[in-house]
């Protein structure tokens, strides 16, 4: 053959001169086939050139000739999604490893070499596509996703590993609110409402631009996200990973980040080797959580809509995410969130988690709204429930009657496609047999390739059957590049928000000298359920401060006091409550003070679950109290102590929050969205005059926020400052006063 072939690292690359550029593992029995003077991969290794392996074909007739070839296992297989992948495992927790029984520590091996365990999923459950969270560096993931495709090359039909990510770009602690990922020195930007925070979809759009390049270079070809959930809910612990709460705002961002992530510049239908699978998250909008608790855990586990805008919530999917500008022209795959969307079911009045429910996934999504992309759920949802309430798993919510075949059967005949964090083939395999007795042997198989499909397509489109290999050397020079670097750290000034300057105290003069006092935090429940011990943290590094001014140790010998805060965090289930009596439930607060919640509703929207004798969540009369209450000492503190010195509060907003406790204490406020402390620091310093709006309102208080409609945007008095300045979506000042909307 004539074509020139190069190998290293055990891949061959081929380069005709016609056609598309191939590369495979040199031990996987592949070999080419040239047919018209164009060279394809014999994937199949039958000698004969199928139409899968055609890369002249549509993606539509390659996805549906490669699934009917698959075995009814092997598309079981397709249909799980890898649980959380660490690289290497982590020496504790969930997300370990072994290496031929051995821990990583032990084990005397590369940090990109194949677990146990991924081995065993591969070739035992069919899996091809894997979660990745942390990893070492960018050639440490470019070698791993290579020796993943080398095994998944040798293995019948040859069907590359569809790598994805959690967003990763997140500059406070490199990604999201589930699992931080980290070590792979990726470019730092804003967090989701950082975003909204500039008013700029092109920002946005830069974005998904540059991290699509980066994650291709990193081996990841589907991110889970954008999270395009309308964040009207204030309490939500998920509020600061979305695109804000304006509707027509959103859908911009929405379009922008779905484009500049899937789209292949000069390529025939947008689709190509830059292009990267965008799962938006959660059908049918996650945001109205009763109260703000979250569908992570048993006791937030409804959705409600007392202002019966329902309809608004899904529009950032069907009027933006399944309408892109761009060529590819819809968002490549859907996650339901795990929520039960109280009352929406007006066709079977069924209040069960929303991948169960045939209203929203096959009546609503893919009929009525005509999605034709993947759905998978979000993640661990079909095992069966914990015996107790307050715990992380049991998410099979209001389905804990059946088995787990009958389970993924219901939201296989839904039209979901993908089980998310399910490494086990056997209850797709159930519900394959149950759809075979309900339905018709023949009926179920055109049911699970439908699936296998839509599942292959996406595969497909990024051109990883051509050629899934990477080279290190070449990873380690696009991820985090500095032309990269400088866009984000660009975005995260933008999306910082000025919002009090009394007497024009910023920007302050560099040299000065500063005091910064530690954080106190009170003993807490991590985001997995785990007792967090209390504990004092330094908010900023020696390091950061002194290319601003001189840190000190008292307030006494300082020119000028940074406070910085985090919005208020609590606990919104207590099993010490039901210990006594209680319901367990627990108001969510904004402010830092103890809450009670005497104007809470008497009697909750939604309720009941079989691990309780009742169905009123109400936590009305009820008090609760933020972990990190010191936030609030260490302002009023340092005001007492500076005298008429400035005190400067910097805010790191996960949610929004009441700030009548403090604002008229502070001669300065600046709020941030997820970026780094010198972004921060840069606004209070000069260096960049403030530009960032509020993308959300600032309550004046809890009853406020009590009274409220979880499903209505804009619905909350907010705080006015002592200047008269209304702390309101789009409100933002720069170093001469308030910015023009």
């Amino acid at each position: 053959m004539n074509v020139k072939k190069t190998e290293r690292d055990g891949i061959v690359r081929a380069y005709p001169e016609n056609g598309k550029p191939l590369a495979w593992s040199a031990s996987s029995g592949v070999e080419l086939i040239e047919r018209d003077g164009l060279y394809f991969k014999d994937l199949e290794k039958t000698g004969e050139l199928l139409p899968y392996e055609d890369w002249r074909l549509p993606v539509e007739e390659r996805a549906a000739d490669l699934a009917s070839r698959l075995t009814t296992e092997e598309i079981a297989g397709l249909m799980l999604y890898s649980p959380h992948q660490a690289v290497p495992p982590m020496a504790f927790g969930p997300f370990g490893g072994t290496y031929n029984g051995q821990k990583y520590a032990e084990a005397n091996v590369p940090a990109y070499t194949l677990t146990d365990q991924q081995k065993e999923f591969m070739n035992k459950e069919h899996i091809r596509h894997v979660l990745m969270i942390t990893v070492e560096d960018a050639k440490t993931a470019a070698k791993w996703n290579n020796e993943l495709q080398k095994l998944a090359e040798s293995m019948p039909h040859g069907i590359p590993v569809n790598i994805s990510s959690d967003p990763r770009n997140g500059a406070r602690g490199s990604g999201s609110v589930e699992f931080k990922t980290a070590g792979s020195d990726v470019s730092k930007w804003p967090e989701g409402v950082g975003f909204a925070a500039c008013f700029d979809p092109e920002i946005v759009r830069r974005f998904a631009e540059d991290a699509s390049k980066e994650y291709r270079a990193l081996g990841i070809t589907t991110a889970l996200g954008p999270q395009i959930d309308l964040c009207t809910e204030p309490r939500w612990m998920r509020f600061v990973d979305t695109l804000g709460e304006n509707l027509e705002m959103t859908k911009k961002m929405v379009k922008a980040y779905c484009d500049g992530m899937q789209t292949t510049e000069n390529s025939e239908n947008g689709w190509g080797y830059d292009s990267v699978n965008t799962m938006v998250k959660h059908w049918p909008g996650g945001g109205t959580g009763e109260a703000g608790r979250d569908a992570h855990y048993a006791y937030g586990k409804y959705a409600v809509y007392p202002g019966n805008n329902s309809e608004e919530h899904r529009k950032p999917f069907t009027e933006a995410a399944f309408k892109l500008d761009g060529p590819t022209e819809s968002a490549s795959a859907v996650m339901p969130y795990y929520t039960v969307s109280w009352g929406l079911d007006t066709k079977n009045g069924k209040n069960v988690g929303n991948s169960y429910s045939e209203y929203l996934i096959k009546d609503l999504l893919r009929e009525k709204y005509g999605f034709k992309g993947v759905v998978c759920t979000d993640w661990g949802i079909t095992q069966d429930p914990a015996p107790i309430m307050d715990t992380f798993a049991s998410r099979c919510f209001n389905m804990e009657n059946m088995t787990e075949g009958e389970r993924c059967f219901v939201a296989i005949m839904n039209g979901v496609d993908q089980f998310g964090g399910n490494a086990e083939i056997a209850p797709i395999m159930e519900a394959y047999q149950i759809g075979c007795e309900k339905v018709g042997e023949e009926a179920m198989r055109a049911r699970m390739e439908r699936s296998a499909a839509r599942l292959l397509k996406n595969i497909f489109r990024c051109g990883l059957f051509e050629n899934p290999y990477l080279d290190p050397e070449e990873s380690a020079k696009i991820v985090g590049n500095a032309e990269f670097c400088a866009h984000g750290y660009d975005a995260q000034r933008k999306s910082v928000v000025l919002l009090k300057n009394r007497n024009h105290c910023l920007p302050l003069q560099k040299g000065i000298k500063i005091y910064v006092p530690q954080r106190k935090l009170r003993t807490m429940k991590g985001f997995m359920r785990n007792d967090i011990p209390a504990h004092t943290e330094d908010p900023v590094t020696d390091e950061v401060i002194s290319k601003y001014g001189v840190r000190v140790h008292t307030p006494e010998e300082a020119d000028v006091a940074l406070v910085f805060v985090e919005s208020p965090a609590c606990n919104a289930y207590s099993t010490e409550d039901v210990a006594n009596g209680g319901n367990g439930y627990l108001p969510i607060t904004l402010q830092y003070r103890p809450y009670t919640a005497v104007n809470a509703r008497e009697v909750s929207i939604a309720g009941g679950d079989f691990r309780e004798d009742f169905t009123n969540r109400s936590y009305r009369g009820k008090t609760n109290i933020a972990y990190n209450e010191c936030d609030l000492d260490n302002i009023l503190n340092c005001r007492e102590a500076m005298g008429d010195k400035p005190v400067i509060v910097c805010a790191a907003i996960n949610n929004p929050m009441v700030m009548h406790e403090f604002e008229r204490e502070a001669d300065g406020i600046v709020v941030e969205f997820g970026v780094s402390r010198a972004a921060v620091l840069d606004v209070v310093f000069g260096d960049y005059d403030p530009t960032g709006r509020l993308p959300v309102q600032m309550p004046k208080d809890m009853d406020t926020v009590e009274k409220h409609c979880e499903d209505v945007p804009f619905d909350l008095e907010v705080h006015v400052d002592e200047f008269g300045h209304a702390y309101d979506y789009g409100f933002g000042m720069n170093y001469e006063g308030v910015i023009e909307k």
